[in-house]
């Protein structure tokens, strides 16, 4: 019994770092109010890499989107990756540079994003934008993109948001608004501090030399996590751009949504895993706060299994109170439950209320029941190859 409680207390101390580190992410975002992106003076000269991968449904209009905003001297490189359809054709005819590229062993974007940095080596320009090829980039972020990765000689990161598709049920509303914690709020605390945030996958921008020289090439489900951890690793942590917005929709099939989280979390739960102790290994060594701050960051599990967790913990921490052993990992994990609820509501009344009401913010628990399965996954056959998600 004692070897229990003391496993209890550990885990329920452990689980307040990733809850404290959200919630003061989260309040810390409620004070921001302006982020200071220079927009005066010569933009500097852009090539936006997008590749692709039978994307005829949707890459004429993104490539509509990033021609509109395009200046003297920038290009747009669409990679034609594996295409059995149209996508080459309907970029060339968008008016952007296509190569195409046919390897069915080396598949994943990475794979793709390596082949196009190659060809744009022959007319580098200051600043590279990797965009997806299902992605609309908002007026104005490219412009906004560029010129914060000149001035901070880092990668900077747009806003990249995912909105439900028309018809869409709750779950897919609840996922939105859990992902616009992730990829909104929470970068925007720590913007507040001057601390780095998560590479996005979309939205992604490098200054020449350093992109020239990135390790792209692999076939990781989460190959931008990962750039981003090694990033920083190298001492170059990429900056948040909040001003700069890229969005894309979820998709509408059962099975398509499935794919497509399954990849998100089961590559940020390895990242979690095998990366973590290599940031906090590094911030230790060279004292590197950025290092540390990306550490903690990361070590945030996605929501639903947060409040899994700390439910588990929860009721085993009942249990074991109500039979006269220790009350500590109950208190421990209240406290957690608490400070996690009052975060997420927090998170809903500034930014969530558009996406969810009320109502539906308290059918979270059984969204997080139906994820439970996803993670059980994890344990048993975890995803490690790439999967393109089904869009139709």
């Amino acid at each position: 019994m004692i070897l229990i409680e003391l496993l209890l207390d550990i885990l329920a101390i452990v689980m307040l770092v990733p809850v404290t580190v959200l919630s003061t992410q989260i309040i810390l975002a409620l004070t921001v109010r302006r982020t200071g992106v220079v927009t005066g003076g010569r933009r500097p000269t852009v090539a936006i890499l997008v590749p692709a991968h039978n994307e005829t449904a949707v890459i004429g209009g993104t490539l509509a989107a990033i021609n509109s905003q395009l200046l003297a001297g920038d290009r747009v490189l669409v990679v034609a990756d594996n295409c059995t359809d149209e996508t080459a054709g309907i970029a060339g005819r968008s008016g952007a540079m296509v190569v195409e590229r046919n390897d069915v062993d080396r598949r994943g974007k990475g794979y793709a994003l390596d082949f196009g940095m190659r060809h744009l080596q022959q007319s580098p320009t200051e600043v590279v934008i990797f965009v997806d090829a299902d992605c609309q980039v908002e007026t104005g972020a490219i412009d906004r993109l560029a010129r914060l990765c000149v001035q901070t000689a880092r990668p900077t990161q747009a806003l990249y948001l995912m909105h439900s598709p028309e018809g869409a049920g709750l779950k897919a509303h609840i996922a939105e608004f859990a992902w616009l914690v992730k990829n909104q709020v929470r970068p925007l605390g720590f913007l507040r501090l001057g601390l780095p945030c998560q590479l996005m996958g979309t939205g992604m921008a490098f200054p020449w030399e350093l992109a020239a020289k990135m390790d792209l090439a692999n076939g990781n489900i989460v190959e931008d996590m990962k750039l981003g951890i090694d990033l920083a690793l190298q001492g170059r942590p990429a900056l948040f751009c909040p001003d700069a917005v890229v969005s894309g929709v979820f998709p509408l099939g059962e099975g398509a949504v499935k794919t497509q989280r399954t990849r998100w979390e089961h590559g940020h739960l390895s990242m979690i895993l095998l990366e973590v102790p290599r940031l906090v290994a590094s911030a230790l060594v060279r004292g590197d706060m950025q290092a540390f701050a990306l550490a903690l960051d990361l070590a945030v599990p996605p929501l639903a299994l947060l409040v899994s967790l700390l439910v588990l913990i929860f009721t085993l921490s009942a249990g074991m109170a109500w039979i006269g052993l220790s009350v500590t990992p109950l208190l421990l994990s209240t406290l957690a439950l608490g400070l996690l609820s009052a975060a997420v509501l927090l998170a809903w009344r500034g930014w969530g209320r558009p996406v969810l009401s009320l109502t539906d913010l308290l059918s979270v628990p059984v969204y997080v029941l139906s994820k439970i399965p996803l993670y059980l996954q994890y344990l048993k056959h975890r995803q490690e190859e790439w999967i393109r998600t089904d869009r139709e």
